[in-house]
């Protein structure tokens, strides 16, 4: 057959089914979680050097310049990671679908990835910049902040620590950039707004600890059914097990609950507050047996932490009102 009337025919046969309505797709998600999984899978991680590392380590603190010899590839590479998490921090919702009822057990696959993009987008920022593309670098940062606040949605501490770690590694460069005169006023008003819709402290860190105080009674729960709750004990905390509470008793699990739950109303309050609050609480968790107390995080550091975040958000804050 000519080849010509193989073609109209074949175009006879398709313009039928071109007229039916088109397949509807299903709605897109709305949690910006199941975004940034595939921005992690998407990662190309950089060369292992040593030398390679530290350039990226420095550039992302704001302490070396930008070297697009060295570093663009890394992030072209990246490209589609990065833009994934653009697009992920305009979603509604974030749900990480942390198996709580694991407890200690509970993955944190995440976390490391996390820190990964989150130094990327850092990274772009300042790669924009650099390139004369302030304005780029603006949406950019913003969507890393969004991603900070996201990093800590349902999570324990582990959650906001590294959210923390992200945080100031960009505020860092923020205030810098903003002291360095290289944004105009309206993008000082945009990253402005940004940092201004963040609680004060960065994250809420009560909430974390709420959720570390949960991770702590499926734990205690366990030890309780287990036949060998010592070796339990040892393979989860990576230590031998105090000689008191292994398994602990109900009244043991109370006084860490009522412990815990002070805790966590104190870091409610203003830092200096809750430092004092805090301290005055050293002796109630003294009385918490010593298998128990084993398993609870320093309270003093997390406030510590909350502290520093406010100090660097108000920094960032006064440096962007600046003429």
């Amino acid at each position: 057959m000519n080849p010509r009337r193989m073609a109209a025919l074949l175009l006879l046969l398709v313009l039928p089914s071109m007229t039916q309505a088109q397949v509807k797709l299903p709605p897109e998600t709305r949690n910006a979680a199941l975004r940034y999984w595939m921005a992690f899978a998407e990662i190309k991680d950089p060369p292992s050097d040593k030398t390679t590392q530290e350039v990226l380590e420095k550039t992302a603190a704001g302490e070396a310049a930008w070297d697009e010899g060295k570093l663009g590839l890394i992030l072209d590479w990246n490209a589609e990671a990065l833009g994934i998490l653009q697009r992920a921090t305009k979603l509604p919702e974030c749900d990480w679908g942390v198996e709580y009822s694991r407890g200690p057990r509970t993955s944190i696959a995440v976390l490391p990835r996390a820190r990964v993009l989150a130094r990327l987008a850092t990274l772009q920022g300042i790669r924009e910049m650099a390139k004369g593309e302030p304005q780029e670098a603006v949406e950019t940062w913003i969507a890393e902040l969004r991603f900070a606040q996201d990093l800590t949605r349902g999570g324990s501490l582990i959650y906001a620590l590294t959210a923390k770690s992200a945080l100031m590694q960009e505020m860092r460069v923020l205030t810098a950039e903003a002291r360095q005169g290289r944004l105009n006023g309206a993008q000082k008003k945009q990253l402005y707004a940004a940092v201004k819709t963040l609680p004060e402290e960065g994250f809420e860190w009560s909430r974390a600890w709420e959720m570390e105080e949960a991770a702590g009674e499926t734990f205690f729960a366990e030890m309780q059914r287990s036949q060998s709750p010592v070796e339990l004990y040892e393979s989860l905390m990576g230590t031998l097990a105090p000689r008191d509470c292994v398994p602990p008793s109900a009244q043991q699990v109370q006084a860490y609950r009522e412990y815990m739950s002070r805790v966590a109303a104190a870091l409610r309050l203003p830092p200096p507050t809750s430092k004092q609050r805090l301290a005055g609480l050293d002796g109630k968790g003294e009385s918490v047996c010593g298998a128990i107390r084993q398993a609870i995080p320093n309270s003093q550091k997390v406030n510590d932490a909350r502290i520093e975040v406010g100090a660097a958000r108000e920094a960032l804050l006064q440096a962007l009102q600046a003429k």
